[in-house]
């Protein structure tokens, strides 16, 4: 089943993502052009990423019993220049004190295999259309 995110201009470099009935916002920094009062979309999409690899890591500690509190990730990301487009991540998953030196490495497997990581691995067909409103009559 295809999903739908619809993403509206609301002023300057703003725009806002209308999600299953959730609202995000995404900038751009001063330094930019923007205003800075949101992540920019690179920034989203890296924290996608990280966010896709917690839930797996998160589910596979529920899932042996194992406490999930102080669970993070971080991601530190940098920039390629040509074309445009993140280089390079690097993803740090902070594990919950007491998981077991056993269950480390299946973890980092189920993690690796999340799906926005997987749709990096893989990348899906992209492509882009104009949508012209016809014209008023008038």
């Amino acid at each position: 089943m295809a999903e739908t995110i619809r993403v509206g201009h609301l002023e300057g470099d703003r725009f806002e993502i209308a999600v299953r009935g959730h609202t995000l916002t995404v900038d751009q920094p001063v330094e930019d052009g923007g205003r800075d009062t949101a992540p920019t979309p690179t920034e989203l999409f890296v924290a996608s990423l990280a966010s896709c690899i917690a839930f797996y890591a998160r589910r596979y500690l529920s899932r042996h019993g194992l406490a999930t509190e102080g669970l993070s990730v971080s991601a530190h990301y940098s920039m390629a220049a040509r074309p445009t487009r993140v280089g390079e991540v690097v993803l740090r998953i902070e594990l919950p004190p007491g998981v077991p030196e056993g269950k480390r490495d299946a973890l980092l497997a189920v993690a690796s295999h999340c799906t926005v990581h997987n749709t990096l691995e893989q990348s899906p067909s992209v492509s882009i259309e104009l949508s012209v409103p016809a014209p008023t009559a008038g």
